[in-house]
């Protein structure tokens, strides 16, 4: 009997901004994607607290000092999630439920710095964290890089699931540590799923020989807006959105591909739950022309050293 798991992907528009609202809004979608069956669920990155597109669109977005952006950052620092944030227990209480796993990206503050994180939670158990390594670009504007403690894949009872944010997915280490842990099944969480993007996604199906939930969000200036409202408003971060073209910003472009590249399903650019059943078994028959971390990984030549110690920064010792 083939080894089927049912798999899901949320593409829709966040609430940016508003992060009570936005678990509301996420809670309802994921028990959607569970009532059509899937026991995996993907969301795009930063999908709780959107992602911070201004930094992309808003032309003076980076300049020193800039009011809008300094009070964007105080709002994404007030919302952001925080660790056994009270506020996520929704969404565990819905994994635990429905005995579906859920991949979710969001922004999280450690002290006084924000990441980008992407949460797996799973049934009956502890959710498991996925620090984005690197920020992209104008990202290093707000988000603090992740460590190596968090590298991680679940074990499910159907096979294992693990997360990469983004750019991730072009770090060639961070793909074979990645591979070595071996997914069955692996979240790629992008803003928008663009054509490059697909490709990096497709590649990594077919190198790790796994499915991929490439997750896209949809998005435009109107929802900036509407989510900066109903946090409670900031006139001068409303001012640096009223730089941003009045158009769409995200397009979703999710994908949900097998362990060959192929594409098995795909969003386009609408607000849906993409919805594919996957046979897990095919992601082990892959492995006998291409296994990365086996017979083409060339062990003897090449050695890869992954540090998974916490980097906090500061130690207190009374030593």
């Amino acid at each position: 009997m083939p080894n089927l798991l049912n798999v899901a992907i949320v593409q829709a528009a966040p609430v940016p901004l508003c992060i009570d609202k936005g678990i509301e809004q996420a809670v309802s979608l994921a028990r959607s994607a569970s009532d059509q069956g899937a026991q995996m669920i993907g969301f795009g990155e930063t999908f709780l607290g959107g992602y911070p597109i201004w930094l992309d669109e808003a032309p003076s977005a980076a300049l020193w000092d800039h009011p809008g952006s300094k009070a964007l950052h105080r709002i994404l620092m007030d919302q952001a999630i925080i660790e056994n944030d009270p506020r996520l227990a929704p969404l565990q209480d819905l994994a635990d439920a429905t005995k579906s796993c859920i991949s979710i990206g969001v922004h999280e503050r450690m002290r006084s710095s924000l990441y980008n994180n992407q949460m797996l939670f799973r049934p009956d158990m502890p959710v498991l964290n996925h620090r984005k390594l690197v920020p992209t670009h104008g990202e290093r504007l707000i988000w603090n890089r992740g460590d190596g403690s968090t590298i991680n894949v679940h074990q499910a009872d159907w096979g294992r699931a693990g997360n990469l944010i983004c750019w991730e997915h072009w770090m060639p280490l961070a793909r074979a540590a990645m591979h070595n842990l071996r997914e069955d099944v692996h979240v790629a969480a992008w803003p928008t799923v663009r054509e490059s993007y697909q490709i990096a996604s497709r590649h990594y199906a077919f190198e790790g020989g796994c499915h991929v939930l490439a997750a896209g969000t949809l998005l435009h200036r109107d929802d900036l807006l509407e989510g900066l409202n109903l946090g409670g408003g900031n006139a001068e971060a409303e001012a640096l959105f009223m730089e941003i073209p009045d158009t769409q910003l995200q397009f979703g472009q999710s994908i949900i591909v097998g362990p060959d590249a192929t594409i098995l399903a795909e969003a386009g650019e609408r607000d849906m739950i993409l919805t594919a059943e996957i046979n897990l078994d095919s992601g082990k028959e892959a492995k006998a022309a291409l296994d990365v971390d086996g017979h083409y990984s060339r062990a003897d030549v090449f050695d890869l050293t992954v540090d998974t110690r916490p980097k906090e920064g500061v130690n207190w010792s009374e030593d």
